[in-house]
């Protein structure tokens, strides 16, 4: 990629950015190549300043979280990640609160980078509860909330308070905007922030949740359960191998897991170059052996293919393959 303006623009604003910048230990499957541009802006403004310059550069770019459910590409991607690595503050409040919220309420708003487990070691020392069910799980607020994670029947959006977002519109001025929570615009693994190729794009900046303040003497109960989510997550195999744990959403009104159907269909245990569908959960997709991001990518149409055929239904993928 060649786009001096950008990386000029990027000197004069005194932005940190990285050229031909390796992919695959940035995400948990280890894989991918290298981007022709890498961004860390270090605060809010510049990241929307960032994202306002490259999409007026009309340049591919990513934005880049935890990279715990997104494949690299096996070739350079030839266009801009940025990463909100250093977008990673929080801050809890639990007086001047809404007359509407009771009195053991604690809103605790979170920039878009924030890890969720460092969020959750937070909470679990604070004895503040309601992320249990999220310990464990890699990635960042901003992940969190784009796909509306779901652990052990419990969504992200349960415990969204507000969000805060920019719109991604050539050739004006992109501002921020506080939305509170609507749970009409939020369903299983979707959140308003999924827009289409031909929609402008909505950017998370923050999140506010709505989480509860408990007593020292409950701090126990709440580590354990937090011990207890983590243990379940490794007793299923989340931490054997890289990979981005689940590979397809479930349908509920199907009845059965996507898992389930992999294995029924026969597929736990394939093996395409350096990946597998493995053969201790269905729903996983790992790397055993240098994996590349084209072994995994044929894996998903394989189950794909399969789960149609015996069962005729149509898996929906949960991970996002970056694409040139």
């Amino acid at each position: 990629m060649e786009n001096d303006f950008l990386l000029k623009s990027l000197d004069i604003a005194k932005i940190y950015y990285k050229i031909d910048e390796p992919l695959a230990q940035k995400s948990t499957f280890k894989v991918g190549s290298t981007a022709a541009i890498y961004i860390i802006p270090k605060t809010t403004e510049e990241f929307i300043s960032v994202t306002g310059a490259v999409n007026a550069s009309e340049e591919k770019y990513f934005i880049l979280g935890g990279g715990s459910n997104v494949v690299f590409p096996d070739k350079p991607f030839d266009g801009v990640i940025i990463s909100t690595e250093c977008l990673n503050n929080f801050t809890k409040t639990d007086d001047d609160l809404p007359d509407n919220l009771p009195p053991d309420t604690v809103l605790i708003k979170c920039q878009a980078g924030t890890r969720i487990q460092t969020l959750v070691n937070f909470c679990t020392k604070s004895n503040i509860s309601g992320l249990e069910e999220f310990a464990g799980l890699p990635g960042t607020v901003g992940g969190a909330l784009y796909m509306n994670a779901r652990c052990f029947n419990k969504s992200i959006s349960d415990i969204i308070y507000d969000t805060t977002s920019f719109t991604v519109l050539k050739h004006q001025k992109l501002t921020e905007k506080t939305s509170p929570f609507n749970p009409q615009e939020w369903d299983y693994k979707k959140s308003p922030f999924q827009t289409q190729k031909d929609q402008p794009a909505k950017i998370i900046t923050e999140a506010t949740f709505i989480l509860k303040q408990k007593s020292p003497k409950e701090h126990d109960d709440i580590e354990k359960a937090c011990q207890k989510f983590i243990k379940e997550r490794q007793d299923k195999g989340h931490f054997k191998y890289p990979s981005a744990g689940s590979v397809f959403k479930n349908n509920h009104l199907f009845g059965k897991p996507s898992g389930q159907l992999i294995d029924e269909a026969g597929l736990k245990g394939t093996i395409i170059g350096g990946a597998q569908i493995a053969p201790f959960h269905g729903n996983f997709i790992i790397n055993i052996n240098h994996a590349s991001a084209d072994d995994i990518k044929e894996l998903v149409k394989l189950a794909k293919k399969t789960v149609k055929e015996k069962f005729n239904f149509d898996l929906e993928n949960e991970i996002i393959f970056l694409e040139n």
